[in-house]
């Protein structure tokens, strides 16, 4: 194979280690293209392709990731993860989880190269000693920094072996309750713990802070749904590997809802209305 082909076949994983870096597919492609610019560059005899691009990408999204520290900081309201259409399964479980919005938002409580380690160990099952080559760090400190995130992970999102039936089952009447307005109905769906987080990115007219408590949460939904255009219709796809409700207005995506669930209830809620981050749903034809 020449060079071209070389990187074609291993773009997908340059990609998946991108997005699930940055949570920005539009970004994730950005510096997928610089590492095949890098590539194409190099004049060195590479002896193992696949790690010398997951390196590169790897590295470029720590960089980046360092860079729009300020930018997320000063993101207006909540920042949540751009979503992308999926239609066919992840190759592991793994992969799967790594790909839900809820995984990738605790993700940004970890430090980038703490990040890195734990995908690349944790999720593309790469050895320590490659990892450490990688992150140019010691194969000991990788160790500590995969241990230390795994624990931290654990503490704020502890796993729960949702099937996709209940999620499935949960987002049907989670949307009916909102639909009709069944407050009753709404509050019996959700946990005790329940936390809504609206993205409009100062582009779309949303809650700014996170809001709390089933109480709270319901009114929220009810009151939001409310104020929705006129036009505004819903329908179920498959976005981040789960069931999700989309909304369209004239056949160009509005929103999209994605809920994290654990023993039976809904623990996250999470809308995103930012047009800049709703570029990879599928508008309706």
């Amino acid at each position: 194979m020449d060079r071209i082909e070389i990187f074609d076949s291993h773009r997908p994983l340059l990609f998946s280690i991108a997005y699930r870096m940055l949570g920005s597919a539009m970004d994730a492609e950005d510096l997928v293209q610089e590492t095949f610019v890098r590539w194409q560059s190099t004049s060195e005899a590479i002896e193992s392709p696949k790690a010398y691009l997951a390196a590169i990408t790897t590295r470029l999204c720590i960089d980046h990731l360092r860079s729009a520290k300020v930018q997320r900081e000063e993101y207006i309201g909540p920042w949540l993860p751009e979503p992308i259409m999926t239609e066919t399964p992840a190759d592991s479980a793994a992969l799967a989880e790594s790909l839900s919005i809820a995984f990738l938002v605790v993700l940004e409580s970890l430090s980038p190269v703490e990040r890195a380690v734990f995908l690349l160990r944790e999720v593309f099952d790469y050895g320590y000693e490659e990892i450490a080559r990688i992150v140019e760090k010691s194969e000991a400190n990788c160790r500590q920094m995969a241990k230390r995130a795994k624990e931290h992970l654990a503490a704020r999102r502890p796993r729960f072996e949702a099937r996709r039936e209940e999620q499935e089952r949960l987002l049907f009447q989670f949307g009916r309750a909102c639909a009709t307005g069944d407050m009753s109905g709404l509050l019996g769906l959700l946990s005790e713990d329940i936390i809504a987080y609206s993205d409009g990115g100062g582009k779309a007219g949303v809650a700014r802070k996170p809001i709390f408590g089933p109480n709270k949460v319901a009114r929220f939904m009810l009151a939001v749904l409310r104020k929705m255009p006129a036009t505004l219709a819903y329908t179920f796809g498959t976005v981040n590997g789960q069931s999700a409700v989309i909304g369209y207005v004239d056949g160009q995506p509005y929103n999209v809802i994605l809920l994290d669930v654990a023993e039976g209830r809904i623990r996250r809620i999470y809308s995103i209305l930012n047009p800049e981050k709703l570029k990879r749903i599928t508008p309706q034809i």
